[in-house]
């Protein structure tokens, strides 16, 4: 097995632009680091779970993948549609909910976010199992994968605060592009392109 090769998949993946990271960056900018981490652990909570159940029900998950994929980019993608209508929408001369930030709203994310569900129900089986059967060695590949995800998580929070200044300054502009974001996203998981084009 190629370490470096899994270990820049996972860090590709994760550090991408995808729902989650664009959530965090939008809430950042909206509730401060300190509420955001709420979200962050939730979500995380959320990966490192899927990754092990990936690895738990990996010779059933074969057979049933692409039937529960299916499902999850419909409700996933219709999931970003209305959160990035609820960003764009979001008006800025209230004081925003902190119900978009919360453990629970990071953790249910997770849940039905194709991105991830596809990455963690296949990136274990695909990488590692082929290599290591051993449930030890398994339990620290799914740890380090956790590990990488609440990286990515945490680096986009920062970055987030990074620039909050300049995006609370032009917060209804920036609330606009984190929705397009998530349009983009939604429509990138969706299928639709891969329909069209293929």
């Amino acid at each position: 097995m190629n370490i470096t090769s899994f270990i820049m998949y996972c860090m590709i993946v994760t550090f991408t632009p995808g729902p989650t990271n664009i959530l965090i960056l939008n809430s950042v900018q909206n509730f401060g680091l300190k509420k955001v981490m709420q979200f962050i652990s939730g979500a995380t909570i959320a990966f490192g779970a899927l990754l092990a159940a990936s690895v738990m029900l990996s010779s059933a998950l074969a057979a049933v993948v692409p039937n529960i994929l299916s499902v999850v980019q419909i409700i996933g993608t219709f999931y970003m549609l209305y959160l990035a209508y609820l960003i764009s929408k979001m008006d800025v001369s209230k004081e925003p909910s902190n119900q978009a930030s919360s453990f629970l709203s990071g953790f249910l994310l997770q849940l039905i976010n194709p991105k991830v569900i596809l990455f963690t129900m296949t990136v274990i089986p695909s990488y590692v199992m082929p290599h290591y059967k051993s449930p030890h060695i398994l339990s620290v590949f799914v740890a380090v994968v956790t590990v990488i995800g609440f990286s990515a998580f945490v680096m986009w929070a920062l970055f987030g605060t990074l620039i909050r200044g300049v995006a609370q300054r032009f917060q209804k502009a920036a609330n606009l592009i984190m929705a397009l974001f998530l349009v983009y996203s939604a429509i990138m998981v969706s299928g639709l392109v891969d329909f069209i084009t293929g």
